[in-house]
């Protein structure tokens, strides 16, 4: 008899229960002990029956033993006497007879029924049901190093879900029938399915779930704008906050590898095609996993001196822990990818080179040619792109000197111009080289800032300003041609642009400088050029990145594909893997 575990009540809701005819409340105190309490007839006896009044634990105390798999014979009011057993419905799980009750959340009155079959589970709620009577719980936020604390150290800024946490924030879900937030996801990964198994505290099965339609998991949890993706079609985000997905997925992926349940599958199957793959950012990575497993021998090249793309020499320790990128790395060379580091393609060999060699090539160059404003004074010594500056931070561990070679660029009083996610990283990488002042110049307003809100909160939080509606029109520097100063102009907003964000309009005789020892250059990057100076039958488009078929990522050259920040211009590392797994698709295609 009873539900001895009524998963929609995890959280201890207490409710009220009622009668159906006499709407006498069924919830007595006994002994500073609440109960709901029964009249029941059982084997032809009448006796009391006691159960908790939060409908999730159902310990029977009764004035007569009843065994498991037994029935009831009756259930009664205490007050009316009339019987509860429902003359029009049954137990959809064994066909047994029930008996109802009213009970009440949230100011609704709702039908609750009780199998009289002792350890039947069916309790008879529709979905809509369980929703209201759920208790609400607010969006769980991942607990984060103190904000002086962090401006310290290079270590990774939040801790990440306990389990605790995390089973709170996956009860949350709403499992809806159809799930917008999939749609959301540039990889569609089964989101529902891998909430509910966390729900179910099998998290390794969640995070294989995941890894059906993602193989980076641990990275995308944190770097990835959910907010902007799957969490913003989220249901719950209509009246409420959605469910934390991002942080979510992080949890599992980060407990499949802590716990060391990360297993490398076996691939029987092989293919006689060699495959190359320019790059291993996000979309060359997915590339080679999705082929690799398919059975094709593949082979990454790699121009810098260590793999992962902008993932290693772009985004900061303390927001990427570049020991979970190298985890990542390894786990697809032991599915028997090779990599081959130092190899500038278009320089030491070209494309047509490769597909001497290899049956199919895939570009996944990124985006890494740093972007100037050519403005007076750009020459002068301490202004840097953000590509310079996070290289040699990341990339060459600058972070760590004298540990190793490379000197941390200083200054006392640092300017960041750029509003992006790239901005908030050097400006918060600045902050903690033990700069006294860094700033933020972005020439719209702050709605207007493309960085991820967590970004721009968490800058705050350490220190950094931000002078909004400005824009840089001149450096000034010392008699040593080093900078010392930035001219600058206000700015007002005007229509809407090409972007959808209203267009900047400098404000005449609003001209002010503001004091500087180094300036950070973030407004964008584009396409390196030296993929190009060998393979000039490949289709650009105006803005001088590869021209694809966007159903097969395949460029105007045979055999080639491309994907990633190479096509689109600067964006996530999601859509650089989605751009990955339509041209590993279509390289199957192609080739089988």
């Amino acid at each position: 008899m009873l539900n001895q575990d009524v998963k929609y009540l995890k959280f201890r809701t207490y409710l009220n229960t009622y009668c159906p005819y006499c709407k006498n409340s069924l919830n007595q105190e006994i002994d500073n002990e609440k109960q709901i309490i029964f009249k029941a007839i059982y084997k032809g006896k009448e006796g009391v029956l006691k159960l908790s009044p939060y409908l999730d634990v159902f310990e029977i105390e009764s004035s007569f033993k009843i065994k498991q798999g037994d029935m009831l014979d009756d259930l009664f009011c205490p007050h009316c006497n009339k019987s509860l057993v429902s003359h029009e419905k049954y137990c959809e799980e064994c066909g047994s007879k029930v008996g109802e009750i009213i009970i009440s959340a949230h100011t609704k009155l709702i039908p609750f029924f009780i199998c009289l079959k002792y350890g039947c589970e069916w309790h008879g709620l529709t979905k809509a049901d369980e929703r209201k009577i759920k208790l609400k719980i607010p969006r769980q936020e991942m607990p984060e190093q103190d904000q002086k604390l962090r401006t310290q150290n290079f270590q990774e800024v939040p801790y990440g879900y306990t389990s605790e946490l995390a089973l709170l924030e996956a009860g949350r879900c709403l499992q809806c029938k159809t799930p917008k937030c999939v749609e959301g996801c540039p990889v569609n990964i089964d989101i529902p399915s891998f909430i509910k198994l966390i729900t179910e505290k099998k998290f390794d099965k969640a995070a294989k779930k995941i890894k059906e339609k993602n193989i980076l998991p641990a990275i995308c949890g944190r770097v990835c704008p959910q907010e902007n993706q799957c969490e913003s079609k989220c249901v719950l985000g209509i009246k409420d906050k959605p469910v934390a997905i991002g942080n979510l997925e992080r949890f599992v992926a980060d407990y499949e590898r802590k716990m060391d349940l990360v297993k490398v599958p076996v691939i029987n199957k092989k293919i006689n095609k060699k495959i190359a793959v320019v790059g291993s950012g996000p979309s060359g990575l997915t590339v080679a996993a999705d082929l690799v497993q398919l059975g094709y021998s593949v082979t990454i090249f790699e121009a810098l001196h260590a793999t992962g793309g902008v993932l290693t020499y772009g985004i900061p320790e303390f927001r990427l822990p570049k020991s979970i990128v190298q985890f990542e790395i390894n786990y697809l060379q032991k599915l028997g990818c090779r990599i081959e580091l130092n190899q500038v393609i278009g320089n030491i060999n070209t494309i047509d080179e490769l597909l001497q060699n290899f049956d199919s090539v895939f570009l996944g160059l990124g985006a890494g040619l740093p972007r100037f404003m050519n403005i007076e004074g750009e020459t002068l010594g301490n202004i840097f792109t953000a590509n310079e500056f996070l290289t040699r931070m990341n990339l060459m561990k600058a972070y760590l000197f004298p540990e190793y070679d490379t000197p941390m660029p200083r200054g006392n009083k640092v300017v960041v111009i750029g509003g992006g996610n790239v901005a908030m990283d050097c400006a918060r990488m600045a902050i903690r080289t033990g700069a006294n002042e860094v700033t933020v110049v972005y020439r719209r307003s702050r709605h207007e800032l493309p960085a991820r809100h967590e970004e721009v909160r968490h800058a705050e939080e350490e220190g950094v300003k931000f002078k909004l509606l400005t824009n840089p029109i001149k450096y000034l520097g010392t008699d040593y041609n080093m900078v010392k100063a930035m001219e600058c102009i206000r700015m007002k907003l005007g229509e809407k642009d090409a972007s959808g964000r209203r267009r900047p309009i400098p404000i005449e005789n609003s001209n002010f400088s503001i004091d500087c020892d180094l300036v950070i250059i973030a407004v964008g990057t584009g396409p390196n050029p030296i993929i190009f100076q060998s393979a000039k039958d490949i289709k650009r488009n105006k803005r001088g990145y590869i021209d694809v078929d966007t159903k097969t990522n395949q460029t105007s050259k045979k055999n080639v594909y491309a994907g990633g920040d190479i096509v689109t211009g600067s964006a996530t590392v999601i859509q650089a893997m989605g751009a990955g797994r339509i041209a590993a698709n279509a390289i199957h295609k192609s080739l089988k």
